[in-house]
């Protein structure tokens, strides 16, 4: 009788690294769900502190931020932009500042392995009185897209190119659209 062949020659750590590979894959499909998202309030929402640690989602046509026993709510409407981003944080915190300044030049690299990657959301809206505000979110990475389209799909607006808004349609379109369609 012979062996049974083997159909991969793959050292068992080559297995291991594609098993990890498909949890991180995984896990980061998971983070773009419609739920509330954890986030910090950089700055931004009148009456919440700078580096307040909640919640964000979009519900009912509102930017909902909840922190503590307290919520504070921006509506999709009046919604100027919305911008979406990507940074990196410390992860460890002081003690890869303190050792960083007795690293060796091209210590930096190896530091950098240290930081994990966020996702930032900047809002600029109109209050009652027609007065400018901005707010900064951070939220873990993967997650500020899903809420932008849903912020969009709610009736806010953005400026970034190739991404339709809310208020877009055929009787916004400036003199000169007009012309070139006709």
């Amino acid at each position: 009788m012979k062996p049974a062949k083997k159909f991969c020659k793959l050292p068992k750590s080559s297995w291991v690294a594609v098993v990890l590979a498909l949890f991180v894959v995984s896990g980061a499909q998971a983070q773009q769900t419609s739920g509330p998202q954890k986030a910090v309030h950089l700055m931004g929402l009148v009456g919440v502190k700078d580096n307040a640690k909640g919640t964000l989602h979009v519900e009912g046509g509102k930017l909902l931020f909840v922190h503590g026993k307290a919520s504070s709510d921006i509506d999709a409407t009046s919604i100027q932009d919305v911008l979406t981003g990507t940074d990196s944080r410390e992860s460890v915190g002081k003690t890869v500042d303190f050792v960083s300044m007795a690293a060796p030049y091209g210590g930096g690299r190896f530091l950098s392995l240290f930081r994990t990657k966020i996702d930032t959301l900047t809002v600029a809206y109109r209050d009652t009185d027609e007065s400018l505000h901005g707010v900064m979110f951070t939220m873990p990475s993967g997650t500020a897209k899903g809420i932008k389209k849903q912020l969009v799909a709610q009736g806010a607006r953005t400026s970034v190119a190739g991404e339709t808004t809310a208020a877009s349609s055929s009787s916004s379109k400036s003199p000169a659209d007009k012309e070139k369609t006709q």
